[in-house]
């Protein structure tokens, strides 16, 4: 790895954080300790009470004594990163990057929204030639095979426009729609947006026929649990970045693993296509807020200190619901910025306080973030985040001189393109009309639904996935629901078996307060009570906003009355099954 005269990162450990931090931990542990010998102690005690309720109560406590533990990483080193992107190798020694977003519904996930993302991914200020954009349609609909070809139109506008003015929000949609950058005075700037703002209505309107189109299409000739691969290139321009569409193979009689299914087929596809070193993994509703998150991300994969041990790094998603209402996906809702993720060691946390710059040009965020490192196995779990990792440390798999050719097949399936991609110099030549027809045929079997067949993918050699049920989500946009969020009201509309809970807890908690006022003014118990009355209505208090769901809206967004009659059933067993226990 090319060793660079000046650092591309830095970083400075907070001590003053870190004396508060353990301060705290040692006093919380000595809590924790003396609350396990306290109950202990009552197992070699007389007394009256029952010992299930008391097992029950220790049991709670050790559980959230192991939670709280397990968070102690998050601040027990906190660090401040800085990135110098300027101090990179020029743009033709830059390593190439393979994007991958997937999408499986039209319907259920707006093309538009797709087509957004895919945009503001070839938009990312990264050499064209270096990144290659690749979008897994797992449905095979029309629509979004419509949707690419629109996209390779207007990107020939959009990408110029975004480069030459140096555009920091490189999804057209959020552009258009969001506040007008610093420059929005100069007339010819302003000629020039309209100019493109004319070109992306055209290309809306391009999207609804799409649809329109594609639907028909598609009722009468797909299905989108039995169809073949297809793997088109769309956009081969030098001067772009590369657009290649991909739908794997699906047939009812094999199982497709969802969304990790797809990423597996495009990791593939990719390596046979591109086999660049790096892959972005991006959500298909999420786009890319900072133009230059790529090159930060190599600030730390080109670091030849850090990088051997480097599967990749992480830029959470932060969801804006209105002015005062933002949420954060990182650990807990504190956590933001860059996640470093090793091969095998649990390292430390980063608060990145210091760097307001770095965040305010990622995330327009004022709030201090925390930088949170996990230390993960070879292979990796793809989460809903935008991550640049290395092809390599998803393969859990080392090339070495004299490797048995019937080894590798065995691992990676029996595709030699496959096998010439595990060498990480080789890059293949799609260029030429003979090697891109080769390739493609290729890239079509490695689609298969059947390819995995007798080889450790989805084992050993791929991105993890788990036995459970996924369906997509629905990200149409909902005026309504929207005009609720920017009010700060909120949107119940989910699953039962998320809200139930929920529910059941307020529930409890309102007889539970009931009860007490009642034993405090008729039985004079204000003593034994009072608390647990105050404890109580702090709950209440706290989700007024699920007890206004529950009782006093009528709107589509309110909690349903069945889930509302479902949580009193069960906090009614509930309550019966405690007051058995604790009169054993």
């Amino acid at each position: 790895m090319e060793e660079y005269s000046l650092p591309l990162h830095s970083s400075q450990v907070h001590k003053l954080s870190i004396i508060i931090n353990r301060s705290h931990v040692f006093l919380h542990c000595i809590a924790i300790a003396f609350l396990i010998y306290y109950r202990l102690s009552f197992l070699f005690q007389q007394s009256k009470t029952s010992l299930l309720p008391w097992l029950l109560v220790f049991a709670s406590e050790l559980l959230l004594s192991f939670m709280w533990f397990l968070g102690i990483a998050y601040r027990w080193r906190p660090i401040s990163r800085t990135v110098f992107p300027e101090r990179l190798p020029e743009d033709d020694k830059l390593p190439a990057i393979d994007v991958l977003i997937c999408t499986a519904d039209p319907y259920k996930e707006p093309t538009l929204e797709v087509m957004n993302t895919v945009l503001s991914a070839m938009a990312l200020d990264y050499p064209a030639q270096k990144l290659n954009v690749y979008l897994s349609d797992d449905g095979g609909s029309s629509i979004t095979w419509l949707g690419m070809r629109a996209v390779s139109k207007f990107a020939r506008w959009w990408l110029p426009f975004c480069k030459s003015h140096g555009i920091k929000t490189i999804c057209p949609d959020a552009y258009f729609s969001g506040p007008e950058e610093d420059y929005s005075h100069d007339p010819e700037f302003l000629a020039e947006k309209q100019q493109i703002q004319e070109k992306y209505e055209v290309f809306r309107e391009e999207i609804i026929q799409a649809r329109e189109k594609g639907g028909n299409m598609d009722k009468r000739t797909r299905n989108s649990k039995d169809h073949g691969s297809v793997v088109e290139v769309i956009q081969k321009n030098e001067k772009m970045s590369r657009l290649v569409y991909v739908s794997r193979e699906k047939r009812p009689s094999h199982p497709h693993h969802f969304k990790a299914g797809a990423l597996n087929v495009l990791l593939r596809v990719s390596g046979v296509m591109s086999n660049s070193p790096y892959i972005l993994v991006l959500d298909c509703d999420m786009y890319c807020n900072d133009p230059t998150s790529a090159k930060q991300a190599m600030c730390f994969h080109l670091d030849p200190n850090i990088s051997p041990s480097l599967a990749f790094v992480q830029f959470p998603q932060r969801f804006v619901i209105s002015a005062t209402v933002i949420f954060t996906t990182a650990a807990f809702d504190l956590y933001s910025g860059y996640q470093l993720i090793y091969n095998a060691t649990l390292i430390n946390i980063c608060s990145i306080n210091t760097c307001k710059k770095i965040i305010l040009i990622m995330f327009s965020a004022s709030f201090p973030d925390i930088l949170v490192w996990f230390g993960w196995a070879k292979g990796t779990c793809i989460v809903r985040y935008k991550l640049f990792m290395k092809r390599e440390s998803l393969y859990n798999y080392s090339m070495h001189q004299g490797v048995d050719l019937t080894e590798l097949k065995n691992y990676f399936g029996t595709s030699n393109e496959l096998l010439k991609s595990l060498r990480v110099d080789y890059r293949p030549s799609i260029d030429s009309t003979d090697s891109s027809s080769t390739l493609l045929q290729e890239a079509k079997v490695l689609a298969s639904c059947a390819y995995e067949n007798n080889s450790k993918w989805g084992e050993e050699a791929s991105i993890c996935r788990f036995s459970a049920s996924f369906l997509p989500t629905n990200k149409v946009v909902d005026d309504e629901q929207v005009k609720r969020y920017q009010m700060g009201v909120f949107d119940f509309r989910t699953s039962t078996m998320l809200l139930a809970p929920l529910v059941t807890i307020i529930v409890l908690n309102m007889a539970a307060f009931a009860c007490g006022v009642y034993r405090m003014m008729f039985t004079g118990e204000w003593e034994m009570m009072v608390l647990q009355v105050v404890l109580s209505f702090y709950i209440l208090i706290m989700n007024y906003a699920v007890i206004e769901g529950m009782l006093m809206r009528n709107d589509r967004g309110r909690i349903p009355p069945s889930v509302t009659l479902l949580s009193v059933i069960i906090s009614g067993v509930f309550l019966s099954l405690g007051s058995v226990i604790l009169n054993m």
